[in-house]
C-alpha cells in the first residue's frame, strides 16, 4: 500500500513540474524549473543579500494579529490566508454592521475548522477594541481593512508598538494635497502619512523591514508597477507614452451593495468606468516617477468584466531608439529572478487570470508590437490576493521576520 502510494505522489510530482515549467514559466534564462509542491520552501536570498528581516518575532513566537473592518471581501481573504499561517494567531475581528455576530455568520465559509486556528468567536466593533488597552496592548500587529477616510482615523489611535498594515488609499500617496485632490477630502494624519512605508515588497522590502505602519498597494498600481518599474529604472521604454488598458473582476467595487455592481448590472457585458479620474492614477504615477526620477503621467483607464476576482493589465509601451524586446525580457528576468512571487512566462505565453485565481503571484510577458519600436506587456494578478490581502501578509512576513511566502503558497484554483 505505501509503496502505492508513493508511486502515485512521485508520478504526481513529475507532472507537477512539467505543468509549472510550461504554465508559470519557472524557466529563467536556462534555469530548469523546480518543483516544490511535495517539498518544504527554503528562505530565498533576494538580490540586494537581504536574507532574513529584523522584527518583534522570534523563531518560536506566534504572533498575535488583529483585524479592523473584516467584513468585506479583502476582510475575508485575509482571514483565508491568516487561518494557514502556522505562526498566526488572529485574537480579534472588528466588524461595525456584524458586531455581535460570528465570523460564520458574515461568511459562510468560516462557519467550519479552517487550517491551524480558531477564530474569536464574535465579531465586536472598532472602537471597542480602541478603547480595550488591554486587548489592544496583546496585538503585535494589526490589519487595517477600512474604507478611506476612516483608516487614518482609527490608526492615530493605535499604540505605536504595534505595527500596522493598512489595506486602504489613506497612506499609499505621499502628498497630502494630492490624496485631498483625488479622493476628496483633508488627510487627518498627515505625521502619521509621513511614516508610512508603501509596501510594494518587490521595489520596496528593505525600508518595509522595519517599518511602523505599511501602506498596502492598491490593486491595479501593483499590476502596473511590477511590469513598468523595472524598465523605467533601466530606461528601456519611454516615460512619456505608456497606456494601461486594465480589466478587474467586480470584487475589486467591494462588497457594499451598489446598483453598478449587481448581478444583471454585470453579467454578460463590460464596461470601462473612471476614465480619465480613476483614483489608482496618482498612486501609478507616483510609484513611476520615483523609478524614473522625473514626473510620469499615463493614460490609464479600468474596465470592469463579469469575473468575481482577478486583474489583466496590457500595457503598451514606446522603446527608445537601439531598444528591442530581448532587453526587456532580460530586464525583468533579472530583476525578478529571486522573487518567489513574480514570474516572466517563456516567450509567447500571454498571462492569464485563471492561472493567478486565488494565489499571490503576478505572471508578466513581454511581447513586440507589429509596430515599429512600440511593445506590448501583460501583467496577471488575483486583485484580492496579490492586489490586497494576500500582499499584506507577505508584508506581515517580512515585518515579522517569517519566510516570505508562509501561508503564501497556494496554487492557482482552475477550474
Amino acid at each position: 500500500m505505501s509503496e502505492k502510494l508513493f508511486f502515485v505522489i512521485s508520478l504526481y510530482s513529475v507532472k507537477s513540474c512539467k505543468q509549472t515549467k510550461l504554465l508559470l514559466g519557472r524557466r529563467r534564462f536556462g534555469q530548469t524549473a523546480t518543483c516544490r509542491s511535495l517539498v518544504p520552501s527554503k528562505r530565498v536570498k533576494h538580490t540586494n543579500g537581504e536574507a532574513s528581516i529584523a522584527c518583534t518575532a522570534s523563531p518560536t513566537t506566534t504572533v498575535q494579529v488583529g483585524i479592523l473592518g473584516a467584513s468585506g471581501y479583502t476582510g475575508a481573504e485575509l482571514l483565508r490566508l491568516l487561518a494557514k499561517h502556522p505562526r498566526v494567531s488572529v485574537k480579534v475581528i472588528t466588524a461595525e454592521r456584524s458586531a455581535g455576530k460570528t465570523y460564520g455568520q458574515v461568511f459562510g465559509q468560516f462557519q467550519y475548522r479552517n487550517g491551524y486556528h480558531v477564530l474569536p468567536e464574535t465579531l465586536i466593533e472598532a472602537s471597542s477594541l480602541l478603547e480595550d488597552s488591554k486587548l489592544l496592548n496583546s496585538l503585535q500587529v494589526l490589519f487595517c481593512c477600512l474604507p478611506h477616510g476612516t483608516s487614518q482615523e482609527y490608526i492615530s489611535r493605535v499604540p505605536s508598538n504595534i505595527r500596522v498594515i493598512d489595506l486602504s488609499a489613506d497612506f499609499r500617496l505621499q502628498d497630502p494635497s494630492s490624496y485631498e485632490r483625488w479622493y476628496g477630502k483633508e488627510h487627518k494624519a498627515v505625521d502619521l502619512q509621513r511614516q508610512a512605508v508603501y509596501g510594494l515588497v518587490e521595489v520596496h522590502r528593505s525600508a518595509i523591514q522595519h517599518a511602523r505602519l505599511v501602506a498596502n498597494p492598491g490593486c491595479y498600481p501593483t499590476a502596473a508597477q511590477l511590469a513598468l518599474v523595472p524598465l523605467l529604472k533601466h530606461r528601456l521604454i519611454d516615460p512619456n507614452d505608456i497606456v494601461i488598458d486594465a480589466k478587474s473582476g467586480v470584487s475589486g467595487a467591494g462588497r457594499a451593495l451598489r446598483e453598478s455592481s449587481l448581478f444583471c448590472e454585470v453579467h454578460e457585458g463590460m464596461h470601462a468606468y473612471g476614465v480619465g479620474s480613476h483614483r489608482h492614477i496618482p498612486e501609478i504615477e507616483q510609484g513611476l516617477t520615483e523609478a524614473c526620477g522625473h514626473s510620469v503621467v499615463v493614460n490609464f483607464t479600468p474596465h470592469l468584466v463579469p469575473m468575481s476576482r482577478g486583474i489583466l493589465e496590457s500595457i503598451y509601451v514606446k522603446l527608445p531608439s537601439g531598444v528591442g524586446v530581448t532587453q526587456l525580457r532580460e530586464c525583468l528576468q533579472d530583476t525578478y529572478a529571486n522573487e518567489h512571487f513574480v514570474t516572466l512566462l517563456p516567450e509567447g505565453i500571454v498571462p492569464q487570470t485563471r492561472f493567478v485565481r486565488g494565489t499571490n503571484h503576478c505572471l508578466l510577458n513581454v511581447f513586440q508590437d507589429r509596430i515599429a519600436n512600440r511593445a506590448i506587456l501583460f501583467s496577471a494578478i488575483d486583485n484580492l490576493v496579490k492586489g490586497a490581502s494576500g500582499q499584506a501578509v507577505q508584508n506581515m512576513n517580512i515585518l515579522c521576520g517569517f519566510p516570505e511566502e508562509t501561508a503564501l503558497q497556494d496554487v492557482a484554483l482552475f477550474p
